[in-house]
């Protein structure tokens, strides 16, 4: 079954059996990077991180920041229509993989399980899909998910329609909203959180 659009009511529930969770609030997407360099200190080859969100979260935001931490070369970008992307770096390369458009049989054929043990490797929409599949019920990983407030909130289905005729962006446009990112650590290497 693959993720199909939709927001955050596609996002799968968590995993049961984590050993912490730690909920921290984000003002905008610099915080979002913020913990994404925090998280890199901490990661090395063979770890594994399930980013979970709906779309718009900051998914990619956060790997792009991951990758500057870690001191990864090249441009970062969503691997939607890739699926898997493999950035070298300086110490560790890293392993970015889009589960959004597949599922179990798709994803054991991407074959990422031949780089999980040199690499950090990061799935989007990987939650219930990679974890299994990549270090087994016995293995390790950090579970991130990214929550952004619902458009709901911001007036939603009841507004009125606009026209919209300025389409520049602002400062709050580059920066994005406020989020909660709520980091779960499963298996012996995450017995305490890293950040």
């Amino acid at each position: 079954m693959s993720r199909g659009a939709g927001g955050a009511d596609m996002v799968p529930e968590p995993v049961a059996g984590h050993r912490w969770i730690r909920t921290l609030e984000l003002e905008d997407l610099q915080d979002t990077a913020a913990l994404a360099r925090v998280l890199a200190q901490s990661l090395r080859a063979g770890d594994l991180l399930i980013l979970t969100g709906g779309l718009g979260a900051g998914k990619t935001t956060f790997t792009q920041a991951l990758a500057d931490g870690l001191r990864v070369e090249g441009q970062i970008s969503s691997p939607t229509f890739v699926l898997s992307r493999v950035h070298h770096g300086e110490v560790v390369d890293l392993v970015h993989v889009d589960a959004y458009r597949t599922d179990a049989a798709g994803f054991e054929d991407l074959d990422i399980a031949a780089t999980v043990e040199e690499s950090v490797t990061v799935v989007e929409w990987g939650r219930r899909l990679a974890e299994h599949a990549l270090v087994g019920e016995e293995g390790s990983w950090v579970d991130l998910e990214l929550i952004a407030p619902e458009a709901a909130a911001e007036g939603g289905e009841s507004a009125e329609p606009q026209i919209i005729t300025d389409f520049s962006e602002t400062d709050q446009d580059l920066l994005g909203g406020a989020r909660r990112a709520v980091l779960r650590g499963y298996g012996p290497r995450w017995s305490t959180p890293p950040v």
